[in-house]
């Protein structure tokens, strides 16, 4: 019975040892230990109807600064991020 339960926790072992050794050589070390550094994701307390929280972004020149509630006022405003390689 003990050699069954040997056996058995030998395979789990080895079965989460493999999938570590994956998540290493797909996701890349360095990126596993930024995300597990840095994910500070907490969920947001934005309702429907809500105003949108201000944001300043840097414009495509580098330098200039954009803010949201500048743009926000009588017409639609449709954020696009997104990346075009």
């Amino acid at each position: 019975m003990r050699s069954r339960v040997k056996i058995i926790l030998g395979i789990l072992g080895l079965g989460l040892l493999s999938l570590g050794g994956a998540a290493l050589y797909f996701i890349g070390p360095r990126n596993l230990i930024g995300m597990w550094r840095y994910d500070k994701r907490r969920e947001g307390s934005l309702q429907i109807g809500d105003q949108a929280p201000d944001v300043a972004l840097v414009g495509l020149d580098g330098a200039t600064e954009v803010r949201l509630r500048d743009h926000i006022g009588a017409k639609p405003l449709v954020l696009i991020f997104g990346s075009y390689t």
